[in-house]
């Protein structure tokens, strides 16, 4: 077993995917209370994609099951390669015009996102269409009315958070059900 495996923990409850593919996708949670107030101003903006708020390090990506394993034993060695970071979340930015989202902005620990983005992608065998270059953030509003939009930007613009990020977790989702965590990957070397 690879030594960043031994430091994981499984939370799929030793349930198989099944089918023949599956989605994965790999985040950093956003520790309480910070996450549960960012998850909750994301639904009062009305937005129908009110997942928990997160850090995405990979999007949905659709993978063959079969690779589920190789996929694991890599994020076992990314995250044995990188070391537990701070994070600290401040103020609010927005990608209008291009897309309609508004987002709580990492202020320190960009590199380390971006450096674990990097690594994840770098999978074997995992292929991900990017419409735009990664840029780390916790979107609190998307696709919701103009008027929504400003008024997550106006409010979260004092908002500032710092914690410790220690681990990212695989997430799946089989197209039944909403995105469930698979296993927390933790971080150290």
């Amino acid at each position: 077993m690879a030594e960043g495996a031994t430091r994981s923990v499984d939370r799929s409850g030793g349930v198989p995917p099944t089918g023949d593919t599956i989605q994965i996708g790999i985040a950093v949670d956003i520790p309480e209370p910070w996450g549960a107030q960012l998850t909750r101003r994301r639904v009062e903006a009305g937005d129908p994609l009110a997942v928990p708020a997160h850090v995405t390090l990979l999007g949905p990506t659709e993978i063959p099951t079969a690779n589920l394993p190789t996929v694991e034993r890599h994020l076992a060695s990314v995250a044995a390669a990188h070391l537990p970071f701070t994070l600290h979340l401040r103020g609010t930015g927005t990608f209008r015009p291009v897309t309609q989202v508004v987002f709580v902005a990492v202020a320190a620990g960009i590199s380390e996102c971006e450096l674990l983005a990097s690594a994840i992608a770098a999978t074997p065998g995992l292929h991900r269409q990017t419409r735009f270059p990664y840029h780390p953030h916790v979107t609190v509003a998307q696709d919701v009315a103009p008027e929504a939009l400003d008024k997550a930007y106006e409010d979260l613009a004092d908002f500032s958070a710092m914690f410790e990020v220690e681990a990212f977790t695989l997430f799946s989702h089989s197209g039944q059900a909403r995105w469930r965590p698979r296993r927390d990957f933790r971080l150290g070397g």
